[in-house]
């Protein structure tokens, strides 16, 4: 019976006696069985067990397998797959046929990865609990009355339910890790740059990185060692070269941050706080240099991700219009104007319409400079602030959420609630830095809850190493 536990052991068994028809029917099975948690919007069945069998053959054939050999992964459904279905879980894309795939897919297939299926999310990215689909919400797989987080709760929960081995989501203010957090796996945010966004569908083009889920950080590692590095179709990916993220450092004693701010903040729950502060002391005892910093703009960074990234996704999202592709209002509008105000208001959803009025009225000749312009500044801030703090430390350790996850519906009355959650992982994306949610804990409600390391810029190896390090300290006691 096949069971999957990491990719390097999966490798072994097929070398031995597996073959990869047999990984992907059990993926399969485990998706059909699992229909109600509506993590997936397209199953590509027939398309996967054929590669399956392509990669079995050629392996058989004493061909050297890919990085990624007969692993079978998921993408979300703002990833574009040439030839296939993506829609951003959006009424606004009905039908839409990809003509190219993303730089990341594409390193994905050139190391034999098998894509078995794109996965639901928030409507172009714009939630923090997956309830903002046009094809509904995920359920969180450990309790289904409980939201899996969002954006990319589809993503996290194929991972968490074991309906794929690892998966790609899309990380703007918090999209991968706080999903991770929520169910009681690895989500890894990249820094800004280092992998490719052709053929992301943006909402905030500053602020988008596209990540990873995961159970082990050595599956994590190796799959960024596939996707990372300089591409020729996106102008702000790095040039940086990629290290054997799948091969970490060895260990050391590091030197690590707090923000006092946020460990102590109101809005945190106290069984978390007492977490995190008894992981922080386990550091201490293990060696390493733990210590508080003072970090002053806690409160400022939501709403200046908020202006920004409304902003950008006002913008962004104007493309999307009736005319040349998407959804197109029926019957005879009365003029262009009709067209396009009818189109864009029965396509698009009540969050991304929230959200492009909010950035329209940001970039506004009259509250431009009031908003825009302020919340760049706060941006510079904290960008200037956490650059002193990596000139002292090598990371800097906070919660990833403020609570476990709450239950469907709780907070779709109240979206100032429902952006407050985004409080502690806005900080990477507004910096532009690497972060990982690794989970640790669990909650006397019996939901878990992790851990968010966040390193300096191009740092990933590092970050990998240490969350290594804490979840093998975890372990141990």
């Amino acid at each position: 019976m096949f069971e999957f536990s990491s990719i390097d052991r999966y490798h072994s068994w097929l070398k031995e006696e597996g073959s990869c028809v047999q990984a992907v029917q059990h993926y399969l099975d485990r998706i059909g069985s699992n229909k109600h948690l509506n993590a997936f919007i397209e199953v590509y069945t027939s398309e996967a067990l054929a590669t399956a069998r392509d990669l079995d053959d050629k392996r058989s054939s004493g061909k050297t397998m890919g990085k990624l050999h007969g692993v079978v992964i998921g993408i979300k459904d703002v990833i574009c797959y040439k030839d296939h279905r993506i829609s951003a879980s959006s009424k606004i894309l009905p039908e839409f046929i990809s003509v190219y795939s993303a730089t990341a897919v594409q390193r994905l297939l050139d190391e034999e990865a098998i894509i078995i299926g794109n996965l639901n999310c928030d409507e172009f990215a714009m939630g923090s609990t997956n309830e903002n689909s046009a094809y509904g919400p995920v359920l969180n797989a450990i309790d289904e009355t409980r939201i899996p987080g969002g954006s990319s709760g589809g993503s996290a929960v194929a991972v968490q339910a074991g309906l794929c081995m690892v998966s790609l989501g899309s990380d703007t203010g918090g999209s991968v890790r706080q999903p991770a957090d929520l169910c009681g796996i690895i989500g890894l945010k990249p820094t800004y740059g280092r992998v490719s966004r052709y053929g992301l569908i943006a909402y905030a083009s500053s602020f988008d990185s596209i990540g990873i889920f995961g159970t082990r950080i050595a599956d994590v590692g190796l799959t960024l060692e596939v996707i990372a590095g300089h591409d020729e179709f996106d102008s702000t990916v790095s040039s940086e070269p990629v290290p054997q993220y799948s091969l970490p450092a060895p260990s050391k004693k590091y030197r690590i941050a707090y923000l006092d701010t946020a460990v102590n903040h109101p809005s945190l729950d106290p069984e978390i706080r007492t977490a995190v502060n008894s992981s922080l002391e386990l550091l201490r005892q293990n060696g390493h240099l733990v210590e508080p910093v003072a970090f002053d703009l806690i409160d400022h960074i939501v709403p200046a991700y908020y202006v920004l990234t409304t902003a950008e996704a006002s913008s962004n999202l104007s493309r999307f219009d009736g005319i040349k592709y998407g959804y197109r209002v029926p019957g005879n509008p009365e003029d262009l104007t009709d067209l396009y105000k009818r189109s864009r208001s029965e396509g698009f959803g009540l969050e991304v319409k929230r959200r492009i009025m909010l950035g329209t009225f940001v970039l506004s000749s009259g509250y431009y400079d009031a908003y825009f312009t302020r919340a760049q500044k706060v941006r510079k801030l904290l960008y200037n602030q956490i650059q002193l703090i990596f000139k002292e430390y090598d990371f800097i350790v906070i919660p990833t959420t403020p609570s476990t996850a709450f239950r469907l519906g709780e907070k779709m009355e109240d979206p100032i609630a429902m952006y407050l959650a985004d409080i502690y992982t806005v900080t990477a994306n507004l910096a532009g830095i690497p972060a990982i949610s690794i989970p640790l804990f669990r909650h006397s409600n019996g939901l878990p809850f992790g851990l968010q390391v966040m390193a300096n810029q191009f740092c990933e190896l590092s970050l990998l190493t240490v969350s290594q390090d804490l979840l093998n300290s975890q372990q141990i006691q």
